[in-house]
């Protein structure tokens, strides 16, 4: 399981259980959960806007010798990922892979002089973000349509990273249970991963999803951010999901002002853990991580033991939006050297934040 989105998994992982157990949880827990997942999201995406994105538009092989010509862009991403990670940790009890969290909530709880100490920080860090969507602005985004199907979590009152509904742009709206109505699951000859589609052969998840879907629960700040990069729903530039995740990045730090100071509010209280009461079943937890919503669904039976397990995670799911992108982008770059073809399309595919051994391998290209 991916440790760049090691929350995301150990949280759909919990919801799926905790479904399957009927398992109730706390207001506590919920608001420590979210404001676990925006210390993912942050970190997650400060990685790929500074230093997957950045570097091809600044003309840089990778972020090294960025960090030489545009050191202060560096030491901006660094110090996001810092607090980011820090966030995390506390919460979690380490950044990578958290230890704390357990079906009904979590076996070691932050002090209120924690959460105070990264509320100051996040605070501080509302310049970064300032300047992350300056950076994003200067960017000279690919111009590049492609009409397709936005899938991702929903809510009425907030932007969904964890729970909801599943919902498209095309309309459609599904209770979690019912995933696989979105996913249909189908294996291609080319390739050894599965493939999904929907309402069309393809749909995208992920930031520029959530975007397109859940534009309306964004933090004002967040809808100013998306003011000043010029992008309003739908967006069909699947080069802007870096441009969606800047945008959630001022999203995260908000929303998680609002939640460090709700629990300041309210207190941090312990709560009894979870005992298994001997009774097995079957649930659904899904995510919206980073890279698209992500689903797990486990048969549990009455000892306790996992039966049955699905996970469905998305870039599996963005496989065939990809292909399709390629094959729409590659007519309009065919005039161009071979060399600057190889890395638009590269570009394109990264502009995914697939996971990583995707994201870091180069495109084996044949002209002929």
């Amino acid at each position: 399981i991916c440790g760049i989105c090691s929350v995301g998994h150990a949280t759909a992982s919990l919801r799926a259980t905790e479904n399957a157990l009927h398992v109730e949880v706390s207001e506590q827990t919920e608001l420590l959960r979210k404001l676990l997942f925006h210390g993912e999201m942050l970190d997650s995406h400060v990685l790929h806007v500074y230093m997957l994105v950045a570097p091809d538009f600044f003309g840089a092989g990778s972020v090294l010798p960025l960090a030489a010509t545009h050191p202060e862009v560096v030491m901006r991403a660094l110090r996001i990922k810092k607090l980011a990670g820090d966030l995390c940790a506390i919460i979690a009890g380490r950044h990578t892979h958290p230890i704390a969290m357990t079906v009904g909530g979590f076996n070691h709880l932050p002090t209120a002089k924690d959460l105070q100490a990264i509320r100051e920080r996040l605070v501080a860090a509302r310049d970064d973000m300032d300047e992350t969507i300056a950076l994003a602005k200067t960017l000279p985004w690919p111009q590049f349509e492609r009409e397709t199907e936005y899938v991702s979590l929903q809510k009425d009152d907030e932007y969904a990273f964890i729970d909801g509904r599943i919902a498209t742009t095309d309309g459609f709206t599904y209770e979690l249970p019912d995933y696989r109505k979105v996913t249909n699951e189908y294996l291609v000859p080319h390739s050894t991963a599965k493939w999904t589609k929907h309402n069309r052969d393809t749909y995208m998840v992920g930031a520029l999803a959530r975007f397109n879907n859940n534009y309306d629960q964004l933090h004002p700040r967040a809808k100013a951010a998306a003011e000043e990069l010029g992008m309003a729903p739908v967006v069909t530039n699947s080069f802007l999901n870096s441009g969606a995740q800047a945008i959630e990045m001022v999203h995260c730090v908000e929303d998680s002002l609002r939640i460090i100071d709700e629990l300041l509010d309210r207190g941090i209280e312990e709560e009894p853990l979870y005992q298994f009461q001997g009774k097995g079943g079957e649930g659904v937890g899904s995510c919206d991580v980073p890279r698209g919503i992500l689903f797990h669904n486990y048969v549990i039976d009455d000892d306790g033991l996992i039966q049955g397990a699905n996970c469905i995670i998305p870039t599996n799911q963005n496989h065939a939006n990809i292909e399709a992108d390629m094959r729409a982008l590659l007519p309009q770059v065919l005039d161009q050297p071979q060399e600057k073809i190889r890395h638009t399309m590269e570009m394109l595919v990264r502009a995914y934040d697939p996971c990583i051994s995707c994201s870091t391998h180069l495109l084996d290209v044949e002209f002929v």
